[in-house]
């Protein structure tokens, strides 16, 4: 159990006392669960290619120097050729949140796929001067690059100007929720999966920027540094540097003393027959396996023994005033059964068998989801937008609505889910996963 407790150091002397009375069983478990965490692929939104390496400040794809650079291209008439040393620079706009997007159809299927719409920087420019608005280098925030293609992607909020509206719809863009494009993303591509990470990252950024436009400290102005990396008061008596907010959160799947059945919880937000994990904010001064056993007690009255850590994951899709949230998943063993739910926070929370679970799993059509939520960024993208809840294509084969189903692949709560419920209780072992279309359990 020594190397147990060296994985999970945050346990405490009395928890290492508990962890060496478990049963051979549960240590098998414990093992199978973290073998299986290390071999996950990225989540949804973590993985950005864009972001794999910083380059050195002397790299002209670093955010200093292509800053410095893309001031002399917006100096720069339109027509004028840049330095053949000079990167390329691309620009995603975003409006009230929303990236640019467009579709198109590729292979035999006739299957559309969205991808970002990245204007270039003379583009960029120019459509912004047809609205009478001047691209200036402070409203640019840098978001990384490709050295292996010499581009610097940027990404600008255009929330304010309405012209670009119909401008870019002549050109089949459009601005679509970073929510629908989750949907949309078919998470065993990996360049789109790529292009979501990269559309989550920008709009964290973006929010960030519009909740920092003020000094906390003393009021005044802040103005963007580092390319909009960071921003910095405009007092000189203050100039009180901000970096960008991130939320944590720790999300947790509930297991009972057997093994056999795993808290689920549902919100009045949810969707009908949505059920997921327990998660909450992390309080200041809070570990997060305390985090973990208070959100536990304070929403369903159960108390928690055992933490074991899964995975993580940016999930930029929240309310505006909440940037990105950063959510830590854990598996929680019960220490007690009943249940006492919090109505404030939670509709309802009941144990499930795996049974049951590993149903909705097997019944609930992702797939299908993943293809309409693409058909309606296509139609969009056309000027034709169908409106449809996405939660009616969560149906058995019969047509019939299932019982109950789990968020689909773009969420942590799925995979902490699925690595349970796809685990042979007998022996701890993950069970032989079948892939299919209208259930994933792997990343």
């Amino acid at each position: 159990m020594l190397s147990l407790s060296l994985l999970f150091s945050s346990c405490s002397c009395s928890h290492f006392l508990l962890c060496k009375t478990l049963t051979l069983t549960k240590r098998t478990i414990f093992s199978s669960l973290t073998t299986m965490s290390i071999s996950l692929n990225s989540h949804a939104f973590a993985g950005n290619p864009l972001r794999s390496k910083t380059p050195k400040s002397h790299d002209p794809l670093s955010p200093s120097s292509a800053f410095e650079s893309l001031k002399t291209h917006l100096l720069q008439n339109p027509e004028k050729h840049p330095s053949p040393n000079s990167p390329l620079f691309k620009v995603l706009p975003f409006r009230k949140g929303r990236p640019l997007a467009a579709s198109s159809v590729t292979g035999d299927d006739a299957v559309p796929s969205w991808h970002l719409g990245w204007i270039s920087l003379p583009d960029c420019k120019g459509i912004l001067g047809k609205c009478g608005i001047q691209l200036t280098e402070e409203s640019l925030v840098y978001l990384g690059s490709m050295a292996e293609e010499d581009v610097v992607y940027w990404a600008i909020d255009v929330s304010e100007e309405g012209g670009l509206v119909p401008e870019l719809g002549s050109r089949q863009f459009c601005f679509v929720e970073l929510r629908t494009l989750m949907v949309a993303t078919d998470w065993a591509d990996s360049l789109a999966m790529g292009e979501l990470a990269i559309a989550g990252h920008a709009r964290a950024l973006l929010e960030w920027h519009n909740l920092s436009r003020f000094c906390g400290h003393c009021g005044e102005k802040t103005v963007p540094k580092e390319a909009g990396r960071r921003k910095q008061c405009s007092n000189e008596l203050c100039k009180k540097r901000i970096y960008p907010r991130v939320d944590p959160v720790v999300i947790m799947l509930v297991i009972d003393r057997e093994n056999d059945r795993a808290l689920l919880s549902r919100q009045s937000r949810f969707v009908p027959r949505m059920w997921s994990c327990l998660a909450g904010f992390i309080e200041p001064g809070e570990s997060l396996e305390e985090a973990v056993r208070r959100e536990t007690y304070e929403e369903t009255g159960i108390e928690v023994g055992e933490i074991v850590y899964h995975s993580s994951q940016p999930w930029p899709v929240g309310p505006s005033s909440i940037p990105c949230q950063l959510m830590v998943g854990f598996f929680a063993y019960a220490k007690s059964l009943e249940i006492n739910v919090d109505k404030e926070e939670l509709e309802d929370a009941q144990w499930h068998s795996r049974e049951d679970v590993r149903k909705a799993l097997a019944f609930a059509e992702y797939k299908k989801a993943q293809r309409t939520a693409v058909a309606k960024v296509d139609q969009m993208c056309k000027g034709v937008e169908k409106g449809q809840s996405l939660s009616a294509d969560f149906n058995v084969e019969s047509g019939e609505l299932a019982p109950m189903f789990i968020p689909g692949p773009f969420a942590i709560a799925h995979h902490l889910i699925s690595a349970w419920a796809n685990q042979d209780p007998s022996t701890g072992d993950e069970a032989e996963l079948k892939l299919s279309s209208s259930s994933i359990s792997n990343l």
